[in-house]
């Protein structure tokens, strides 16, 4: 009696980790139309659109605090770029290049030997 009962347990406990854990099938794949995240489509993407990112968590899904750290970490260079180009551009447009250095450089030719 008292092995039919570990068998009976250990069965119910094998049927509902399968239940949970899956039976080792591959995920469904995402339809072709789907678009996993959401992002703006209609101008660049900013370093507030990468913060606001949050990606689906699934049973199996990913280490959130990696891929949380790996978009605060694009955000923060998508920050450095954008700053860079608008001290860029407010340069340029203090302090724009002189005629002459807008003008093609000559082309070196070297001499032939002699």
């Amino acid at each position: 009696m008292y092995l039919l009962g570990m068998i009976l347990v250990g069965g119910v406990l094998f049927l509902i980790a399968s239940f949970v854990f899956g039976r080792g099938e591959a995920l469904a794949p995402m339809p072709p139309d789907a678009v996993p995240v959401e992002l703006p489509e209609d101008r660049p993407t900013t370093a507030d659109d990468i913060r606001l990112l949050r990606l689906p968590v699934v049973l199996r899904g990913y280490r959130m605090h990696e891929v949380d750290w790996v978009l605060d970490k694009l955000a923060g260079e998508l920050e450095l770029r954008d700053a860079e180009i608008r001290r860029l551009r407010a340069e340029l447009a203090r302090d724009p290049l002189p005629a002459e250095a807008e003008e093609e450089p000559p082309i070196w030719v070297p001499r032939s030997g002699g």
